[in-house]
């Protein structure tokens, strides 16, 4: 299937590891021109080398905290300018801090907002102009399977992955008329450094070995195993493209059949 994607321009959030490298990948595998955003430089230029050492394409970058409205819309703008358009924005941040409600004081509330719910909504506000100059676009939010079944220990990210559900349906009716097709979608257990330390967090709880916490992980997954960057990749990647013509406003869980809830 041809995706529609070869040379047009995409902005992935978040993408010096985990997920968003490995969503960023397959849109260069596709053709696509990337521009990488993530905190770190050195991360982002590590990341860079290896998607151009796999797929011959080699992405852009840009240093900036998903928090940070300044640095969010400079990242917008210079992706658009340097590819001539945008075409496609995943909105992607770290999760924030495992714990129940009583572990959280205002701060750690306000921080957990500020990146995981208002972070998005910079990074589409400054999008929608290069959308609408370009006669549409897609949008694709990283969510989690705790918008259909919460998660225990992961309070913040539940009440915040959740208002990532509204704001997609809500965006989704509202633009649907200008071409620009929205969707979120939720991982479940991709094998990440993140999972890796929630794994850890939950062995530790439960007295056993982190190996011993992934293990019974994987038999509560129909499939059997973690999932990989690149099988959610794949999927965020087509609900980009202009292969998906109408498909949006939807949650679309990436989790191996976890989640028992529908």
């Amino acid at each position: 299937m041809d995706l529609g994607l070869a040379g047009k321009g995409v902005l992935v959030l978040a993408s010096s590891g985990g997920i968003g490298r490995g969503v960023a990948a397959e849109f260069a595998r596709e053709g696509a021109r990337v521009m990488l955003f993530a905190r770190s430089g050195d991360k982002l230029v590590a990341a860079s080398d290896a998607i151009a050492a796999e797929t011959g394409n080699r992405p852009l970058h840009f240093v900036g905290d998903i928090s940070d409205t300044e640095a969010v819309a400079s990242a917008v703008d210079r992706a658009a300018a340097e590819f001539g358009g945008l075409w496609a924005l995943f909105n992607n941040t770290g999760g924030p801090p495992a714990g129940g409600f009583d572990a959280f004081g205002d701060d750690a509330w306000q921080a957990a907002f500020e990146s995981t719910l208002l972070g998005y909504i910079r990074a589409i506000r400054a999008a929608l102009p290069h959308f609408r100059a370009g006669g549409g676009g897609r949008i694709v939010n990283n969510a989690s399977v705790s918008t259909k079944q919460a998660i225990d220990g992961l309070l913040l990210s539940n009440v915040f992955r959740s208002g990532l559900v509204g704001l997609g349906k809500s965006l989704a009716r509202e633009l649907g008329r200008e071409g620009v097709l929205v969707n979120t979608v939720g991982a479940g257990r991709i094998d990440t450094d993140r999972i890796a330390a929630l794994d850890a967090v939950w062995a530790e709880r439960d007295g056993i070995t982190p190996s011993a916490q992934r293990a019974r992980s994987e038999g509560a997954i129909p499939v059997g195993r973690y999932g990989q960057p690149a099988d959610f990749a794949k999927a965020v990647v087509w609900l980009a493209s202009e292969a998906n013509a109408y498909v949006t406003g939807q949650n679309l869980l990436i989790d191996g059949g976890m989640t028992e809830v529908y």
